[in-house]
């Protein structure tokens, strides 16, 4: 089997000292796990995955840590979760010398894609009352 070439994403990664690299590849498989039908793509210069029309989350590497952008609402639902960790209102900063805390990952991945997946049917839904001619009365 001739092996694929590498995408944007396996560019970035291979960019970064092999701690690093090795950390960011067990978070894109972890992600890649929790959300299959998601789409790998580069936004902002960073890694991205992309799910019902939206992006599910962002990650990247950088000298110290790994950053991990859920959003705001990722943030939010699991803030007393992320308390070990430096965190701000879309984001959270795993240190690179500490193992990532994969099961929170995975339970955060399992939340965006539930909440872009019901932000999907809203627009759907939206979408449909426009073109059936029915108004929203609120």
């Amino acid at each position: 089997m001739t092996p694929l070439p590498p995408n944007e994403i396996d560019r970035y990664i291979s960019a970064f000292p092999q701690e690093t690299r090795e950390l960011l590849n067990q978070l894109r498989s972890l992600i890649r796990e929790a959300a299959p039908e998601a789409k790998e793509v580069i936004s902002y210069r960073m890694p991205a995955f992309k799910i019902y029309g939206r992006i599910l989350l962002y990650f990247a590497g950088y000298n110290k840590h790994i950053g991990f952008y859920p959003g705001a609402s990722g943030i939010a639902t699991f803030y007393k979760e992320l308390s070990g960790f430096k965190w701000a209102k879309g984001s959270v900063q795993f240190p690179l010398d500490k193992p990532l805390p994969l099961d929170l990952i995975t339970r955060i991945v399992l939340f965006r894609v539930n909440e872009n997946l019901q932000k999907g049917k809203t627009k759907i839904d939206k979408i449909k009352q426009v073109k059936s001619g029915v108004q929203n009365p609120l």
